[in-house]
């Protein structure tokens, strides 16, 4: 008797807490992040591509945590640049020419945290798909940079804003 008693009172004290959106921001100091441009600055360029990046960073952003979006005095900035847009054979078949070919793209960002010294992070992060090379470049390009941009921008959140 006197254990359960024990017990009942241990759980009564102990509150565990659970996010479900999967952040680590304390809301009660952070309200705001700014997102600046993430120009390309790759030796290959595909020039949709940035607005692609961006649009995915942001609404992912909105989706998931309760920030608003400013473009200056924010408690959070996240800027960078599309380092890396690649080609590379893959896999060779037996008349020596490349069956599959793979697309990577490199991103290089910085997040700064205006409310706590010491949390700055500057990160370089990289995603890829592969094609069948009997495809032409411009018929799938449109499609895998918006599956590049996706796993990209939930390793930044997950890096930055995520709590994992």
């Amino acid at each position: 008797m006197l254990a359960a008693i024990v017990a009942a009172l241990c759980l009564h004290s102990c509150k565990p807490s659970f996010s479900f959106n999967g952040t680590a921001i304390d809301y009660n100091v952070y309200h705001t992040i700014a997102v600046s441009e993430f120009p390309i600055r790759a030796a290959l360029v595909y020039p949709p591509l940035q607005q692609t990046f961006e649009n995915e960073l942001l609404d992912y952003i909105s989706r998931n945590t309760r920030l608003s979006t400013v473009d200056s005095g924010s408690d959070l900035l996240l800027e960078g640049e599309i380092t890396g847009y690649q080609l590379t054979p893959q896999a060779v078949g037996e008349d020596a020419y490349a069956t599959k070919t793979r697309l990577t793209i490199q991103v290089k960002v910085k997040y700064t945290d205006f409310k706590s010294e010491g949390k700055d992070i500057e990160q370089t992060f990289s995603a890829y798909r592969d094609f069948d090379a009997s495809q032409m470049l411009n018929d799938v390009q449109d499609q895998l940079c918006q599956e590049i941009s996706k796993e990209l921008v939930e390793l930044i959140f997950n890096s930055y804003l995520g709590d994992w």
